[in-house]
């Protein structure tokens, strides 16, 4: 079995179909989805999308400025003035597709936010389940396109490129194929003329995280062992506040609830955040999440709370409808409770470098979302700013598809997979055993305060996972779990790499042995597989 299509795009969150609904005017188009077509890290997020909007307080230089600002000094300025400015543009093109975004009490006006970081209020939320209406709003819009093929239960395994088909080739690296195992657990070739990665981030290489079970870091590692620079790994954002439940999975609680005056206490009812910034809750994130962490394992304590009760009732309810219910499933009333949370990982500011078209090194291959390092998040990502750049950038990556596409003859001769000696394991246990350690030294070694000694034991234990993973793969069945495991484990070694080449505290990395910043590391920590 093989599909062609003009147009490939690997997972569809809102790069990926932003690019479907650009390109399906000039060719048929094929998305790929790990799961279902409503489980990506977009549908999950509460928050919002910053965008500055006709008003007096906000300007494009005020969101450029605290942008660079939030990035500690790896920002890359261009690109921040580019999706500062594009990202307006964007945005009223996804109102004009469907999508609804809260109005003030007179419909006129949209009702902004104000997050963590941010000097003015710019953004735009659809109460606290924005991500969903993003999601929603372009699934639907890609269904009324009968050149948009989507396939579901359908995992990327690797690239096939010129460059594996013919090592000592001269020419340049172009990308031929993809092997993906489909809903039929088979593993079959797709071809295209234009590929965009466009996955995710990684958040399961934690132990704790705010995203879904499909964020374990495919695009990043298949384009890793496809010979790519991966840039920036150590910088790994934790959000401050996920809910504290035994049952809760992955449940964030936004951060514009302390935008509208949530305060954090400890379980005495005292507040901590003053004593760490100026802004207090709002301080970047990079700065909450470590003063959470510092106050739970300084007094022992498990959990902080956050208390919004002060705002009322019919507030809560109105502003915060989702989380108001879940937690009510729960067992917590919001409304006259405080909410238990703790730091988990949120979102990969690292991945594929990539230009200001989100072309790669590798011919006909584009990245864009959480795959993707752009150069806009530097040390520390602004909130709300990564579905901004998740549509600047398949934007930009479509129109240069479309500008640049060719119908090229892609080869009808490319090797199949070969499944070799490869047999059905009956020893799974393998997989769900280095599952749990890789993400449980991650969280202990490589988390929210790290230390050199930690860094090395994690790259030891690493290092060994990754080989025990790589001979199991070549000699047993793929199975998705096994595919994710692969990924997983080569994505948090680098991590690792990335971390213990920095040799400063800046941003998202803090290591407790080299706590000040240093001008020698205002530089980008790059990964390149050696041929």
């Amino acid at each position: 079995m093989k599909y062609d299509f003009d147009f490939l795009i690997i997972g569809g969150g809102i790069s990926g179909l932003t690019y479907a609904l650009e390109v399906a005017e000039h060719g048929n188009v094929g998305v790929l989805f790990k799961k279902s077509t409503t489980e990506s890290s977009t549908a999950y997020a509460q928050g919002g999308i910053a965008a500055v909007q006709d008003n007096e307080e906000d300007s494009f230089d005020l969101h450029i400025k605290d942008t660079i600002t939030a990035g500690a000094g790896l920002v890359d300025e261009e690109i921040a003035e580019l999706v500062v400015k594009e990202g307006p543009i964007r945005v009223a093109e996804l109102i004009e597709r469907g999508a609804n975004f809260d109005k003030d009490e007179n419909n006129r006006l949209y009702s902004l936010h104000k997050e963590g970081g941010h000097s003015a209020r710019r953004i735009l939320h659809n109460a606290d389940a924005t991500g969903w209406e993003i999601q929603k709003t372009l699934l639907e819009s890609c269904k009324k396109h009968s050149n948009i093929k989507f396939l579901s239960n359908y995992s990327a395994i690797d690239l096939i490129t010129s460059k594996k088909l013919n090592p000592n080739s001269t020419t340049a690296n172009k990308v031929m194929g993809v092997y993906v195992l489909n809903d039929d657990n088979e593993v079959i070739t797709i071809t295209a003329n234009k590929y965009l990665m466009s996955t995710g981030g990684a958040g399961k290489v934690y132990l704790y995280t705010s995203n879904p079970d499909v964020a374990s870091g495919d695009g990043i590692a298949m384009c890793y062992r496809a010979g790519l620079p991966i840039a920036n790994m150590e910088f790994f954002q934790f959000h401050p506040t996920c809910l504290y439940h035994p049952q809760a999975k992955s449940f964030l609680i936004t951060e514009a609830m302390r935008g509208e005056g949530a305060k954090l206490i400890r379980k005495n009812g005292e507040r901590f955040m003053d004593s760490y910034h100026p802004k207090a809750e709002l301080a970047p994130r990079d700065i909450v999440a470590r003063a959470i962490d510092h106050e739970m394992k300084l007094h022992g304590e498990d959990c902080v709370f956050l208390d919004i009760r002060h705002r009322g009732a019919d507030f809560i309810k109105e502003k915060f409808p989702n989380i108001h219910k879940n937690c009510l499933n729960f067992g917590i009333d919001i409304t006259a409770e405080v909410i238990p949370v703790v730091p988990a990982a949120h979102y990969c500011c690292g991945g594929v470098a990539t230009n200001v078209f989100g072309q790669t090194e590798i011919e006909n291959l584009y990245v864009a979302g959480e795959t993707a390092h752009t150069g806009l998040h530097g040390a520390n990502r602004l909130a709300s700013n990564s579905l901004l750049e998740g549509m600047v950038f398949a934007y930009r990556a479509a129109q240069h598809s479309i500008e640049n596409f060719h119908s090229e003859t892609i080869p009808d001769n490319l090797p199949e997979w070969n499944i070799g000696t490869a047999v059905d394991s009956n020893e799974a246990v393998i997989i769900t055993q280095n599952w749990d350690e890789i993400r449980r030294f991650m969280w202990n070694y490589v988390g929210i305060v790290r230390s050199d000694r930690r860094l090395e034991r994690a790259l030891q234990r690493s290092d060994l996972i990754n080989r025990e993973i790589k001979n199991y793969y070549w000699n047993f069945t793929i199975t998705s779990d096994l595919l994710e495991l692969r990924n997983l484990a080569l994505v948090a070694n680098l991590v690792i790499r990335s971390a213990i080449a920095r040799k400063e505290s800046r941003g998202l990395h803090y290591n407790v042995d080299h706590s000040d910043k240093s001008d020698d590391f205002i530089v980008d920590t790059v990964l390149q597989l050696e041929n």
